[in-house]
């Protein structure tokens, strides 16, 4: 039986770690805390807290997650997902407000984890997440108008109509420099990576745009001039609040948790895909709680897996997690040494970085490629963006889990049940006869969220076994985006291990949800077959011409 934590530091230290490696996860680590270095602050600023915050949440929370978490290679720290959320709690019930929200969700992240419900988090359907995604990403976009323009507005109201009501009335504000500024980083931050991939754009951006505006002197708000001095220390502080109160933390707090869990899960299943792993999912849940629970105390705010920087871990060697070790602890070796030369930053430079993240957020290409499935994706998936941005994140959620087991329970009454009379007497056969290198795998009921994770995992395991694999289809009465999507990189896994798939028995319903995704392009239609039998005899041909 599986301990429900054990962290994956300690399992890979009892085996051992090549010093090549060490060297490589060091390395890895130094890129990722000087990448991290902006969006720390930028995130801390947008959220409506001092920019120290979001420092002390990536050394804090970025080593604990790391130590103790059951990801190889995931990086921890503030994301722009908690911007919204943040902002709203400040607001509502004030710094201590956030802090006690924020120890209460890393308590129930920690109970998530100890009840095994990790792998259930991983079925939020795939419209919910691009919803309150590309919702997250508008929503961070707006509120960055203000510093990118340099608008003279004291203060902005939260409600998103109203935010854009005063922008327009303020217009005639724009600070002309702030605009350059802004435009200036966002072009560095785009395009600097065709001259160097090793030096983030965002680092590069904020340093020569600083270095112009202190050498000439140009009249813009600067994180100094908004905050003041950025403080290079750590202190240990206790909110105060009223035990009586506590109930009205508890809606936050559970939207930090499911949001944290999430893109904590969702990260570390993407690394995985990218260097062939399996995180522990209670072990990350109950990893992250514990860093939700302890960095507050600290100063710090919500922290998750960040998808963006675990990539970049990945991509620049990182294997272990003494990079994301090292991660924090060369931003705390920066905020120690630089902290008053953060100070310096334009807010208008800021803005930039930030509104590159929120388009890197936005999935607009997930979004519209949902946008073309079926009508009750589209529903989730708009219901979900327009509650986030018009309403609130915690509703959007809530209704969102809510709307997708709703519809789908209608689509299952829709299809009917099968009576004994209409189900094959051969869903179950035996493959013994096929030739070597030919595999055969059924999918029999709908390919939804709930199952998708399972259905793509047998997939693949089976599928690396073979030369070719086939996919019977005969029993999917429908698929959903969710599906689709995991669909399509077990797909690309498997080309990319040279292994062909065969899919047979598709119903027109299927096949034209296929379609749409684009998925049958990426088989070959030639390689979508109306029967098992004709699917078995072009697997054959192939197999023939192409032997293992």
């Amino acid at each position: 039986m599986n301990k429900i934590f054990e962290p994956k530091l300690f399992t890979l230290l009892k085996s051992g770690i090549s010093k090549e490696q060490l060297i490589s996860d060091i390395f890895a680590g130094i890129v990722v805390g000087i990448i991290a270095l902006p969006l720390a602050i930028a995130f801390a600023v947008a959220s409506g807290v001092s920019p120290e915050k979001g420092l002390i949440t990536a050394v804090v929370a970025g080593f604990l997650i790391s130590f103790l978490g059951g990801s190889r290679v995931q990086i921890g720290g503030p994301t722009g997902a908690f911007i919204v959320i943040i902002y709203a709690i400040v607001e509502k019930y004030g710094v201590d407000g956030l802090i006690i929200s924020t120890v209460m969700s890393g308590l129930i992240l920690i109970a998530f984890g100890l009840l095994r419900l990790g792998t259930l988090l991983k079925y939020f359907p795939h419209p919910l997440i691009v919803g309150f995604t590309s919702g997250i990403a508008v929503v961070i976009f707006s509120t960055q108008i203000k510093d990118a323009l340099g608008l003279d507005i004291e203060k902005l109201p939260s409600e998103f109509f109203q935010k854009w009501v005063v922008y327009f009335y303020n217009i005639g504000s724009t600070n002309l420099y702030a605009l350059i500024i802004t435009v200036a980083t966002i072009l560095i931050t785009l395009y600097s990576k065709k001259i160097t991939t090793k030096i983030p754009g965002s680092f590069i951006a904020i340093i020569f745009v600083t270095f112009i505006v202190q050498a000439a002197n140009i009249p813009v708000t600067t994180i100094e001039s908004f905050f003041g001095e950025i403080p290079n220390t750590f202190s240990f502080s206790l909110p105060t609040f009223d035990i009586n109160n506590l109930h009205l933390y508890i809606a936050p707090a559970l939207t930090i948790a499911l949001l944290g869990g999430v893109e904590s899960l969702l990260s570390a299943v993407v690394s995985d895909g990218m260097i062939s792993a399996n995180h522990r999912s209670n072990t990350e849940l109950i990893a992250q709680g514990i860093a939700n629970v302890v960095t507050p105390f600290f100063g710090g705010i919500p922290a998750t897996g960040a998808i963006a920087r675990t990539a970049t871990n990945v991509k620049n060697g990182g294997r272990t997690p003494i990079a994301g070790i090292v991660h924090a602890l060369t931003l705390l070796l920066i905020m120690l040494v630089f902290a008053s030369y953060a100070k310096l930053i334009p807010m208008a430079c800021l803005a930039g970085i930030l509104i590159v993240v929120s388009y890197n957020m936005s999935e607009w290409r997930s979004f519209v490629s949902i946008l073309r499935g079926s009508s009750f994706d589209i529903i989730v998936l708009l219901s979900t963006f327009l509650l986030t941005v018009f309403v609130d994140l915690t509703v959007a959620i809530e209704i969102g889990v809510v709307l997708s087991s709703l519809l789908f329970m209608k689509r299952m009454a829709d299809i009917g049940i099968k009576t004994p009379s209409q189900i094959d007497s051969d869903v179950l056969e035996d493959y013994s006869y096929l030739p070597k290198g030919i595999s055969v795998y059924e999918i029999s009921g709908p390919f939804f969220f709930a199952s998708a994770k399972q259905y793509s995992e047998v997939i693949k395991n089976i599928g690396l076994k073979s030369n070719i694999l086939i996919i019977r289809m005969r029993h999917v009465p429908f698929v959903d985006s969710t599906a689709l999507h995991n669909f399509e990189e077990t797909i690309k896994t498997l080309q990319n291990s040279g292994i062909k798939l065969l899919l047979s028995g598709v119903n027109a319903s299927v096949h034209n949800d296929l379609k749409k995704y684009k998925i049958t392009s990426l088989i070959g239609e030639e390689n979508i077959l109306d029967s098992f039998d004709k699917a078995l005899k072009h697997a054959k041909n192939i197999n023939f011409t192409n032997p293992l």
